[in-house]
């Protein structure tokens, strides 16, 4: 449901059944003004005062009174219509007791003058409400325009995806001048309220009055703290209520998303070990029974050959079966964030080197251009070997050419960088990044294997702060681009 018609029900329905406890606020200007105010015409009237006695008989009566009715416009501007009375009272009292005749007395000779003194305190009261009830005008218009833009934000289709639950309670906070927002849920089980998320905070005992408290449905709450609210404020106000109850609920379904997300991982990799383990764990294991089976038969007569032949099929069966149980532990041991890692200083070489004994047939297939004076790396030494072994042995199975497979080291200012080349059929760039991904197969490819070498390598890597990427070999191919940080 879009935030519009969130709104549209909220209105409806919720505004409806339990409206909001708001309270009107009042219309004319706050204590500071009427204070401003006053202090303005305590100052403004005497030194005018002043001034016009000052020029003693050069005005008339109605000259004189021009200059106190713009003191009480002025002050009408600042504290309002109460304010400017009292100052119009004042001005004519000071008018009859310095200009009038009998001068300083309140006295009136003349009615002419009387009637010019009344009719400059009904001009004043006339004038003050006038420009009063055009200062409130203005105020509900600038406050009506920030509402419509408000409202205008809000019913954006993509505004509670884009802001968040507590960006939005934020602005609700900001826009009321409330001291808290809160959305409440109702939690399962024992029926109580806690908040889902919250803008604005109080100690326990000095929170502000609670002004509003919005239901959104049976498990969801609006509520405010701070000061009271203008009767008109409650369009916005349920604007801010369905765009929260919207983007709780868009919180929620992502939270489920997620969920759904990881239970869909965690399927799809049980999947593919039992698919890996059906054939990768038990292909390993066939030949060695069968090579076992052969040689435990006691009507056949094996040669010597023969012999070593089979017993060579139990020991490669077997360092296959242990390399895919150990990625399969690896594998494990990231994902659960067990892995240890002991960093020190490593030469290049040295580590190369251990992982080409490791691979038997890497010594006529493998060419080494590692510098030996190459500046040490700071590294796992075992996880460096076991990340090595990995590559190469992967590049001997699936790179298969008639090219050997090249392993080139260099240093950089950082960090010293490892190509471990084949010239095989290659993998198309777009696949990549597919090849890292724990039991990914590129069966069009003729990839075999459990699928958690290049995942197991680039964890390690990852591990000891360095990065594992794939690229392609000029003239056909694949290249694995290590980066290993250097010792300092």
């Amino acid at each position: 449901m879009s935030i519009s018609a969130r709104i549209e029900r909220v209105r409806s329905e919720d505004l409806l059944e339990e409206p909001v406890p708001t309270e009107r606020a009042p219309r004319g200007v706050g204590r500071r003004r009427q204070l401003a105010g006053l202090l303005a015409a305590a100052s403004a009237l005497p030194l005018l005062t002043l001034a016009l006695n000052g020029l003693g008989d050069a005005l008339s009566l109605e000259g004189q009174v021009l200059p106190y009715l713009l003191v009480v416009v002025l002050v009408a501007l600042v504290g309002g219509i109460a304010v400017a009375l009292l100052s119009a009272v004042a001005a004519a009292l000071l008018i009859n007791w310095w200009f009038v005749e009998p001068e300083h007395t309140l006295d009136v000779a003349h009615a002419d003058q009387l009637v010019a003194l009344v009719v400059f305190v009904a001009v004043a009261a006339v004038v003050s409400g006038a420009v009063e009830l055009a200062t409130r005008r203005a105020r509900v218009a600038e406050q009506a325009s920030a509402q419509a833009e408000t409202l205008s934000a809000l019913v954006r289709a993509d505004h509670a995806e884009q802001e968040g639950l507590h960006a939005i309670l934020e602005q609700a906070r900001d826009v009321f001048g409330m001291e808290s927002v809160a959305l409440m849920v109702r939690e399962r089980g024992s029926g109580a309220w806690a908040d889902a998320d919250s803008a604005g905070w109080a100690p326990p005992g000095g929170e502000a009055p609670l002004r509003f408290d919005l239901p959104l449905g049976p498990s969801m709450r609006l509520v405010g703290r701070g000061p009271a609210l203008f009767a008109e404020d409650q369009r916005v106000l349920a604007a801010f209520a369905g765009a929260a109850q919207t983007a709780y609920e868009g919180r929620r379904l992502g939270e489920q998303a997620r969920q759904a997300a990881s239970l869909a991982n965690v399927d799809r990799q049980r999947t593919a070990l039992l698919a890996a383990v059906g054939h990768d764990l038990r292909t390993p294991l066939a030949g060695i029974k069968a090579a076992v089976s052969s040689l435990r038969q006691r009507d056949v007569t094996w040669s010597q050959e023969e012999r070593d032949a089979l017993l060579a099929t139990i020991e490669q069966s077997a360092d296959r079966l242990d390399a895919v149980v150990g990625n399969l532990l690896d594998a494990s041991r990231l994902q659960a964030g067990a892995m240890s890692v002991h960093p020190e200083p490593v030469a290049l070489d040295e580590v190369v080197s251990a992982a080409l004994l490791a691979l038997p047939e890497a010594a006529a297939h493998v060419e080494v251009a590692v510098p030996d004076d190459l500046p040490l790396v700071r590294a796992d030494r075992g996880l460096l070997e076991r990340v090595l072994v990995n590559l190469l042995d992967n590049a001997l199975r699936h790179g298969a050419s008639e090219q050997p497979v090249e392993v080139r080291a260099f240093a950089g200012a950082e960090s010293a960088k490892v190509e471990i080349v084949d010239h095989g059929p290659g993998v198309p760039r777009d696949q990549h990044e597919r090849l890292f991904a724990a039991f990914g197969r590129l069966d069009d490819h003729g990839t075999t294997g459990v699928g958690l070498g290049l995942a197991v390598a680039r964890g390690f890597l990852e591990a000891m702060d360095g990065a594992l990427v794939a690229d392609a070999t000029p003239g056909g191919g694949l290249t694995m681009r290590l980066r290993v940080p250097l010792a300092r």
